[in-house]
């Protein structure tokens, strides 16, 4: 399985069509300079769709990674596709000055506070103007450019939902003041550390950021912290992109077996909200409404069975009577609320409509033939 993942992935980075990566010199008024910039657009694109934004620095080296790792996802994982657009600066080393910090406050030097302005102020919104974006956006850097992706947390809002730092080099204080203003906001933010190993932890400051990133326990924020020991200080990167964008699109897969036991099942909230609070966040982030996966439901009634949450049992009948309209699903949950309740009649008269209707996963005539005798038995109807 491995091996084919990863020919897959191969395939895919030799075809990247000029119908959908584009490149253009682009005239930035902040920056008062020409940049070269990449364009990766889903082969399929439409404008009645969104599409969430991914902004790569080192574009020479991580876009075409980005790119192929966005392919493959949004293809055979079921994750959303998504707009790539990639900043070169390897020329001229325009890295060390797009990205530079002054030592004493960690904060950007004046070029870097106008390159900041240059992405947010004319990158971003060029493509939010001319294209279907959705609200998530997404920055990717590597070492200098990382650590330069955590200043757009410190506005009021933070200009983007998710941040992949691999090996970053940290300015002054940036190992407390990170967790420290993420701790404070309101917003869903994603953030997904990368490192080498403990050397590099230890020299840019990593460990520590990790350590307190980790001490914050808000259900709005989103970290996964990878460290590779083997990798060298360029391959990291290729280590890295691919767990970390899954990790990024978790929410958008459907409920696994581990969120059902250590989250679901442990939660003394109502099953149904942990669904609710799913579809309502990625609707939130990314722009659209999705339809709700056979496994979601299947997941969430199972747990409403385990936990004896018959109110939550109700909640799923009523939606899978609209996201699955003819099939007998939601007037079996909705017998079974009745048939829990002691409302014979109504369980009775509810598990004959869904008999009339279309069989579905486990759910079959035969299931619903059963409850409908059994209760006739129960109550001499």
């Amino acid at each position: 399985m491995k091996n084919t993942i990863l020919i897959a992935l191969g395939l895919l980075f030799t075809h990247l069509t000029f119908a959908q990566v584009t490149h253009e010199i682009f005239e930035s008024f902040k920056l008062q300079e020409r940049r070269n910039v990449s364009y990766y657009f889903p082969e399929d694109y439409s404008p009645v769709k969104k599409y969430p934004l991914v902004v790569v620095l080192d574009a020479e080296y991580l876009f075409d990674q980005v790119v192929a790792h966005a392919k493959f996802y949004s293809r055979f994982e079921g994750m959303p596709q998504v707009i790539v657009v990639g900043i070169e600066q390897s020329k001229n080393n325009l890295r060390s000055e797009d990205c530079a910090f002054e030592e004493d406050s960690g904060l950007p030097t004046e070029k870097g506070k106008r390159f900041y302005e240059f992405i947010g102020m004319e990158i971003v919104p060029y493509l939010d103007t001319k294209y279907s974006t959705a609200p998530f956006r997404m920055i990717i850097g590597y070492d200098i450019t990382a650590n330069f992706g955590n200043y757009y947390l410190f506005n009021d809002r933070s200009f983007f939902n998710a941040f992949v730092s691999i090996a970053p080099r940290l300015a002054p204080e940036m190992e407390v003041r990170v967790p420290e203003r993420i701790q404070a906001m309101d917003q869903q933010i994603f953030y997904h550390l990368i490192t080498g190993g403990a050397k590099q932890n230890a020299k840019n400051g990593i460990g520590i950021l990790d350590q307190n990133l980790k001490t914050i326990q808000k259900p709005t924020f989103h970290y996964t912290f990878d460290a590779y020991p083997e990798a060298g200080e360029v391959s990291v990167a290729t280590y890295g992109l691919g767990k970390a964008w899954e990790k990024m699109f978790e929410i958008f897969k459907p409920i696994s077996p581990k969120q059902y036991k250590e989250e679901i099942l442990t939660s003394d909230e109502p099953v149904y909200k942990y669904l609710e609070d799913k579809y309502g966040t990625i609707e939130e982030l990314f722009g659209f409404k999705k339809d709700v996966s056979l496994n979601d439901v299947m997941a969430i009634y199972a747990a409403t069975r385990k936990k004896e949450d018959f109110e939550s049992l109700k909640s799923l009948s009523d939606l899978c009577k609209k996201e699955f309209p003819d099939t007998m699903m939601g007037f079996y949950f909705e017998g079974e609320y009745y048939e829990h309740l002691g409302e014979a009649k109504k369980a009775l008269r509810t598990f004959e409509k869904a008999f009339g209707m279309q069989e579905i996963d486990f759910l079959t005539k035969d299931h619903a033939l059963e409850k409908i005798d059994a209760i006739k038995a129960d109550f001499g109807f």
